[in-house]
């Protein structure tokens, strides 16, 4: 729960409360102007650490610190976090073997990195008619990767978008050593 949601002190408009004291004890359920009372007597606030329960469960601490603490706890959490790009690779539907091989190594090192890529065939003019020439590079693709031993999975099919023809593929979880 966000810290601008929490009520604290004469904020919290429940009759009776369950109660947890400083020391992390459990006093019962006892009225909201009683455990205000027992908080200012220890000096610290009365914090509504859970407003659904029935009757609200609410504790004595102090309330800067327990903010700061619940921020801590949210930076920690986002710096677990993995952020997966989505880099992209675009191509065309006559390309050389040579720039063939050579962005399929980029694939493949973007893929190491943990990267979901895009491969995108661009089509112009004329060969709109002919767009099973992409499908047959992005196929090329595939076995390029699997020839460098790869692991990857195959995410969206080769699909045709206006002009382009893309496929997204990703990094395998577990790879095989």
């Amino acid at each position: 729960m966000a810290a601008k949601e929490q009520r604290i002190n004469r904020q919290i408009r429940a009759r009776e409360v369950r109660l947890i004291d400083h020391e992390g004890e459990m006093r019962g359920v006892v009225s909201t102007r009683e455990a205000l009372e027992i908080a200012e007597e220890a000096g610290f606030d009365l914090v509504e650490v859970s407003p659904n329960a029935n009757p609200p469960v609410c504790k004595i601490l102090d309330f800067g610190k327990y903010k700061y603490e619940q921020e801590k706890k949210l930076r920690e959490s986002r710096k677990n976090q993995v952020q997966i790009k989505l880099k992209e690779i675009r191509m065309q539907p006559k390309i050389e073997k040579h720039d063939l091989a050579f962005k399929t190594k980029h694939i493949a090192q973007f893929l190491e990195e943990g990267n979901k890529v895009k491969v995108t065939i661009r089509f112009r003019g004329r060969e709109m008619a002919h767009t099973e020439l992409g499908r047959v590079v992005l196929d090329k693709v595939l076995v390029l990767l699997q020839d460098l031993e790869i692991g990857f999975n195959l995410d969206r099919n080769p699909k045709m978008e206006g002009r382009f023809m893309s496929m997204i593929l990703s990094p395998q979880k577990n790879p095989k050593k």
